[in-house]
């Protein structure tokens, strides 16, 4: 085993954990001993492997059940299997390059495959940027192209009054048809999506352009549109407009379906791709508050700790998500190991002291003891099998799957219990109507 041959020890974690807040729903199981008390399934070892770095083990690993009572979607089930991981005295670096060579180890054993070079690295801002995905898929180009300056004064409202204006060149298209182009036009304008629509620009074998905004932009501007995007002729531009974060990503499923028109996203071809230094946090709009991106104990980067107050938005973690192929097959953080670091990422997220000594006491009072600098990431099991087998869905490769309702169809459940049952664990029920 590669983590043996590199000295992780394997120890296996309890099931029937404490409800913390932070991530997805818990799923809960009420004790028959302790009369309306509940235990939570894990989401993730989390807690239990930093007290596990706090109380001298060196390097950890364990195939772990998890827990998550979240939407269900091709790559995600209620209950899953990770290959979690954290080690002690490590930073960044020693965690990439370790995990790095374990997937590089895998796809040697198991598919025949070797990377010779190191893996592709990019910042979550620029993932954001240029594919409008924290997980892009890397198979093919089609890198986004912003214009908004290009295209301002000329008496196109829809570019005028957009905060941001952004296409992709798709190499060798400018034969679309109408008929295609409209239908690529319906494919953004899906309410899952949610453009308003799209502008194209077709260079033919000359590279003369031909536009569905001739009328506003000359063929002058239209060639300084595709000197910036670096259209050669038979070309295709295919431009977005409207608020910079939601027309990113509808232009990011624009990308993954020419993508997949054009025979560029082959289930045998492999771009792996470490993608790092994630926001520490996010913003509710709903709540008026910032969340944990990842999770309470995610470490800031050192560079950006005096923002946490003054900028709380602009500060990143030392946090990273290794993809493949356009799918987060894991991830991971630097944890914070000092105390005082700890109390102020509580207090930014909104925990009074009680609060977070009611809900992560035991781990705030293991850090008093000294913590080591410690970090490490967790894989997803199915997520890897259902990869190296070629399949479309992690259900796939998985006994027993869920529905998308999160349903067993085969055992019927969940079902209703007996009230004998509910009365002994002290529960009423209260069925929605």
């Amino acid at each position: 085993c590669y983590l043996d041959e590199l000295n992780f020890l394997e120890v296996e974690t309890p099931v029937l954990i404490k409800s913390t807040p932070e991530g997805a729903r818990d799923f809960v199981v009420p004790s028959r001993m302790n009369p309306g008390e509940f235990y939570a399934l894990p989401q993730s070892p989390q807690t239990l492997k930093q007290l596990l770095m706090v109380s001298g083990f060196d390097r950890y690993f364990q195939i772990v059940k998890c827990f998550r009572d979240e939407d269900l979607r091709a790559d995600r089930q209620p209950e899953f299997t990770q290959i979690d991981c954290e080690m002690s005295f490590v930073e960044q670096e020693d965690v990439l390059n370790i995990f790095e060579g374990m997937i590089k180890h895998l796809f040697k054993k198991i598919r025949g495959i070797e990377f010779n070079e190191p893996f592709l690295r990019m910042t979550w801002a620029d993932a954001m940027k240029y594919y409008g995905s924290d997980k892009p898929d890397m198979r093919f180009g089609m890198k986004f192209v912003e214009m908004k300056d290009l295209t301002e004064g000329h008496n196109f409202v829809v570019f005028d009054s957009a905060e941001y204006v952004g296409g992709i060149c798709a190499e060798g298209c400018a034969t679309y048809t109408r008929k295609q182009l409209d239908e690529l036009t319906e494919f953004v304008k899906r309410p899952q999506i949610g453009a308003k629509g799209l502008v194209y620009v077709r260079f033919d074998e000359n590279g003369t352009p031909k536009s569905s905004v001739d009328k506003f932009y000359s063929a002058d501007d239209l060639k300084k549109w595709g000197e910036r995007f670096g259209a050669k002729p038979g070309d295709l531009l295919l431009i977005l407009a409207g608020p910079a974060m939601k027309t990113r990503k509808a232009l990011c499923e624009l990308r993954l379906e020419m993508g997949s028109r054009l025979g560029l996203r082959d289930k045998d071809t492999f771009a792996p791709l470490w993608v790092i230094d994630f926001p520490l946090f996010e913003w509710d709009e709903e709540t008026q508050r910032f969340y944990a991106m990842h999770h309470p104990f995610t470490s800031p980067k050192a560079e950006d700790i005096p923002l946490l107050d003054s900028d709380t938005g602009a500060v990143r973690a030392n946090a990273y998500d290794m993809v493949i192929n356009g799918v987060e097959l894991g991830g991971g953080s630097i944890r914070i190991h000092d105390s005082e670091l700890q109390d102020h990422m509580f207090r930014l997220l909104g925990f009074t002291e009680e609060q977070a000594l009611d809900q992560f006491g035991f781990l705030i009072n293991a850090f008093k003891y000294g913590a080591p600098p410690h970090g490490g990431l967790a894989f997803g099991l199915d997520r890897l099998v259902s990869m190296f087998a070629g399949l479309d869905s992690i259900r796939d490769c998985i006994a027993f799957p869920k529905n998308n309702s999160g349903r067993d169809v085969m055992l019927n459940a969940p079902s209703v219990l007996a009230e004998s049952q509910l009365e002994e664990l002290c529960i009423k029920v209260n069925p929605k109507n």
